[in-house]
C-alpha cells in the first residue's frame, strides 16, 4: 500500500496548533498515532523546519498521491 497525503494527514494533523509543528513533533505523532514505517520514512524526508500547517508539507512531498 502507498503512502498517500490523506494518511499523512490524518495521522498528524493534530500536531498543528498555536505554533508551526517540526519534523521531529510530526514524526512524533505519526508515531503515537500508530504510523506504518513506510509514512515514518516519507515524514523523515522532510527538512528540518518550522510547517505553520498541514499544507505546507506538501511542498516538499510533491511525490505523494492525495490518495489511492
Amino acid at each position: 500500500m502507498n503512502v498517500t497525503r490523506i494518511e499523512i494527514a490524518d495521522l498528524v494533523e493534530d500536531a498543528f496548533g498555536r505554533r508551526p509543528a517540526t519534523k521531529a513533533e510530526l514524526l512524533d505523532r505519526a508515531n503515537a498515532n500508530h504510523a506504518r514505517s513506510e509514512v515514518l520514512a516519507t515524514l523523515d524526508r522532510l527538512p528540518d523546519v518550522d510547517f505553520r500547517t498541514l499544507r505546507d508539507l506538501w511542498p516538499h512531498l510533491s511525490s505523494i498521491p492525495v490518495g489511492d
